[in-house]
């Protein structure tokens, strides 16, 4: 093993520790003062529609939203599988909705799904975050 795999090595594994963090701290605990410490000053939560704010800021308007429109949200972290600058994240997201969610009115029904994420790093900081949720499954539990 050379120096530069060590090295490589270390660097995935920071950042799916910082990746736990955002689901941990951020999205379940609410600690918005986090992302200043892990979101990159150009970063894009891909979330946000077109035209959102960039950086720590996006972020906020986006986990703002989640905390408000599901009561109780925590995500879990499942799994994580790392290589070069991208961290992709196997996560389950559930709660109460209690605001629009995928166009949903709000339906007080409690929820439970599957995500997965893919998160950019530079300098062990988020700087693109892009998910992908079981929309048909967690519509298929607020609708039913």
């Amino acid at each position: 093993m050379t120096t530069a795999d060590i090295t490589g090595a270390a660097t995935t594994e920071i950042n799916k520790a910082v990746a736990r963090r955002f689901y941990e701290e951020v999205i379940t605990q609410g600690k918005l003062e986090v992302l200043d410490e892990i979101i990159a000053e150009d970063g894009r939560d891909t979330a946000v529609p077109a035209g959102g704010t960039a950086g720590p800021a996006g972020f906020v308007e986006h986990i703002t939203w989640l905390r408000g429109a599901v009561e109780g949200v925590t995500a879990t972290v499942t799994d994580t599988v790392a290589e070069d600058d991208r961290v992709v994240v196997y996560w389950t997201i559930e709660g109460v909705q209690r605001g629009v969610v995928f166009g949903a009115p709000p339906s007080g029904r409690r929820f439970s799904g599957v995500s997965i994420s893919t998160i950019r790093f530079r300098e062990g900081r988020i700087v693109e975050y892009a998910v992908l949720p079981d929309r048909l499954g967690i519509l298929s539990q607020l609708t039913a």
